[in-house]
């Protein structure tokens, strides 16, 4: 019989379900910080995206498509005016794609603080943060 963690041993947290990413980060001051949202201009990404900008990171939304990134851009400013987004076209299913990625942002020595793969494409997300490696990250 294997015995139940006893309660004082539970991570909690007051999110839920039902959370939102504006919930989350309500309060979270990411001014400073820079972000990369794989799938950021659609869905969940979309949403993360807004939350992050919100919070004062810049955000690089990387999609396939530059029209799909010009739109979500737009519609995060409608929500967030004075967000700092860029775009970066970045194809998740071509290994070619994100190896440019990954070499043009280590060439700029851009720090990355904040990752965020899209949930869809973990496979893409793990290959880009292998190719960026550590060097990407900073404090």
């Amino acid at each position: 019989m294997i015995a139940a963690n006893p309660p004082s041993d539970r991570i909690t947290s007051a999110f839920g379900a039902r959370s939102t990413a504006l919930e989350v980060v309500r309060g979270i001051d990411l001014g400073g910080r820079r972000a990369i949202v794989t799938g950021g201009a659609s869905g969940l990404g979309l949403e993360t995206s807004r939350a992050l900008a919100a919070a004062g990171a810049t955000v690089t939304i990387a999609a396939r498509r530059r029209e799909q990134g010009d739109a979500a851009m737009q519609a995060i400013r409608e929500t967030v005016p004075d967000a700092r987004l860029e775009f970066a076209r970045v194809d998740l299913d071509d290994h070619a794609s994100l190896q440019s990625f990954a070499t043009q942002w280590l060439a700029e020595r851009r720090p990355l603080h904040v990752p965020s793969p899209s949930p869809r494409r973990r496979a893409g997300a793990g290959l880009t943060a292998a190719r960026c490696g550590s060097r990407a990250f900073s404090p």
